[in-house]
């Protein structure tokens, strides 16, 4: 008889070493489709961070000067495990974050692209000779890694997320402190043994867990840390924006998003509907990305909306292990009552609940994928972030219309648009303010173009040769003689 193999053994990772629970405290991990335990996760303590702090440091010294030939090999042979030992990963991302399996699959065995690309483009990172204005003078500009890094990644995509800050602090000669998300730590673990079994030296990578708080401000506040790098939400990416303002520490911010979609009238209509519905969707549209504003054209608005809505019905909600589950549940019961305030402000502003609306039954976290017709512009659907399965559908009547529309609220992450028509396409590529726009197609996903946002949604990117900005100090060397 066959047995599922077991959930991952959590610990934190500090200075080369698995560290387990011993005498500290923990936390319950539980599987949202069910409610059951998981496991239980250690909660680090002072000496804990103190620790990874200093090893963080030391192996800084070496792996600074380490060749990047040598930091391109580990990259490598971790991307090459990151493929090997995916299916057991993305199981455990199911377990504990919800997420269909075939979407988990696709998260971590897509991630090896981004460390084989950091690991390459890693070569590359090139000071430059500046000629200088007397022929005894030589003056050189380089480009030398910042130093150790503090990084806190999300739970909603938890190896991808994490992959791209410890690949692009990796290459570019730094060290790595990682907070990882507390809701599904096992992709975080899985991790750290990839790049231990890969390699890399003591230190170069530590994982704590704990208080996000007492982490935060210790991390922040040690003159050892030179940078951070965030992934989250916009009221605590300005909490933490403003203690590292205080300590004139470098910042990369990834935060939220409240993504509008612009379906023109001469667009491909049925071909927009069957792209944003799984897109909308997937994950439960807990995606910072996520379509979830949708403005539609009046002539075609109703053609839009039959299909959309055809295809949201067809969604199959269940547990992420069963065949067939195209959507799982949302990663927590605070995100269940979050949609349902989202639902019921709907139906109290006058927006009109098409498909959906409500929690599907009593056991596990699952919501019903919801489309909310002619939300009010006053509702909280169309001004707060969601992050669930939710999207509103209001029609507009010219473009710039739209524009505004879409450029009414503080994020600036994600915007989609559906057009056949160049002029369109070339007013609403830069009239829209958004750190990415996607015009007929979802195309943020590679590992050589920057994925970032702008306003509200945060600044600095990760991805293309941007990434490596936040990462690095420029130094200027003028030499006479």
């Amino acid at each position: 008889m066959s047995h599922a193999p077991a959930y991952e053994s959590l610990a934190m990772f500090i200075d080369g070493e698995f560290i387990d629970a011993d005498s500290r405290a923990t936390q319950p991990v539980l599987n949202p489709a069910d409610g059951s335990v998981l496991g239980h996760l250690p909660r680090g303590t002072a000496d804990d961070f103190d620790r990874a702090l200093h090893a963080a440091q030391r192996a800084f010294l070496a792996w600074r000067r380490e060749s990047p030939l040598k930091r391109s090999d580990i990259l490598r042979r971790a991307a090459q495990l990151t493929r090997e030992r995916a299916p057991q990963i993305a199981r455990n991302i199911t377990l504990d974050q919800g997420k269909p399996l075939a979407e988990a699959t696709i998260e971590v065995s897509s991630s090896a692209e981004h460390a084989e690309w950091h690991a390459e483009e890693g070569r590359r990172i090139y000071g430059r000779i500046v000629p200088p204005r007397s022929p005894d003078v030589r003056q050189l500009v380089l480009r030398e890694p910042i130093g150790v890094c503090a990084a806190f990644s999300p739970w909603n995509f938890p190896f991808n997320q994490a992959l791209r800050k410890v690949v692009a602090a990796l290459a570019s000669g730094c060290t790595l402190i990682l907070k990882g998300p507390s809701e599904a730590p096992s992709a975080i673990v899985a991790l750290a043994r990839i790049f231990h079994d890969a390699g890399l030296p003591p230190g170069c990578l530590n994982v704590v867990w704990g208080s996000a708080d007492q982490i935060s401000r210790q991390l922040v506040e040690s003159p050892i840390v030179r940078m951070m790098s965030f992934t989250g939400s916009s009221p605590v990416g300005k909490q933490l924006g403003a203690l590292c303002g205080q300590h004139m520490k470098r910042m990369t911010m990834e935060l939220g998003g409240h993504a509008p979609v612009i379906v023109c009238a001469d667009a491909d209509i049925e071909r927009a509907a069957d792209m944003l519905a799984p897109y909308k969707f997937r994950n439960a549209g807990q995606v910072c990305v996520s379509p979830t504003r949708f403005l539609v054209q009046r002539p075609v608005f109703d053609r839009f909306v039959s299909r959309f809505l055809e295809r949201t019905r067809a969604i199959r909600v269940g547990s992420g292990l069963e065949n067939g589950v195209a959507m799982g549940p949302v990663a927590s019961e605070r995100r269940l009552k979050e949609m349902q305030a989202f639902a019921a402000d709907a139906r109290t502003t006058g927006g009109e609940i098409a498909a959906g609306g409500e929690r599907i039954g009593t056991r596990g976290n699952f919501f019903a994928p919801t489309v909310v017709l002619n939300p009010a512009a006053s509702s909280k659907l169309m001004n707060d972030e969601p992050f669930g399965p939710i999207a509103g559908i209001a029609p507009f009547d010219d473009v710039e219309e739209a524009i505004t529309t879409a450029n009414s609220l503080p994020f600036g992450l994600a915007a989609y648009a559906f057009t056949t028509s160049t002029r369109h396409a070339h007013a609403l590529a830069t009239g829209i303010e958004a750190g990415m726009v996607n015009i007929n197609h979802f195309g943020m996903a590679p590992a050589e173009i920057p994925f970032g946002g702008i306003k509200d949604s945060g600044f600095g990117s990760e991805g293309g040769t941007e990434t490596f900005e936040s990462y690095l100090v420029t130094k200027l060397v003028t030499q006479l003689g």
